[in-house]
């Protein structure tokens, strides 16, 4: 399961990963994701949550990708990232390497409120 907010007077992108994720999903936020970032200005922020993740797919990694490239695209400027088990990854920070500019910050919480304090500070 997933979820995808989209706040352009704050600013802020939110997308949630839960459960068991399939690759039907990932495909499906990717899609979602088109028409909620038309409108994000430049610089915008991103707070992706893989708190309740149990698993994903790793058929999805091509989608997971688009997503990110999309993010470029549109020129996310900042990406925070909760991750309570590392070994839930899902590859993230090594296809940011790949998808993202070294201009692109990417910092990895443990804990949710940690990475909402931090989102607060770049306001």
């Amino acid at each position: 399961m997933f979820s995808v907010e989209a706040d352009d007077s704050d600013r802020l992108l939110k997308i949630s990963w839960s459960d068991i994720v399939t690759v039907d999903e990932i495909r499906e936020c990717a899609d979602q994701l088109r028409p909620l970032i038309a409108a994000m200005r430049p610089g915008f922020r991103l707070l992706g949550d893989l708190t309740g993740l149990v698993s994903m797919d790793p058929a999805g990694a091509r989608y997971i990708a688009t997503i990110m490239d999309l993010l470029a695209a549109k020129q996310v400027g900042f990406i925070v990232r909760v991750i309570p088990d590392p070994r839930k990854d899902i590859g993230l920070n090594i296809l940011s390497y790949f998808h993202y500019g070294p201009e692109v910050q990417v910092e990895t919480y443990e804990h949710l409120a940690d990475a909402l304090q931090r989102l607060s500070l770049d306001e």
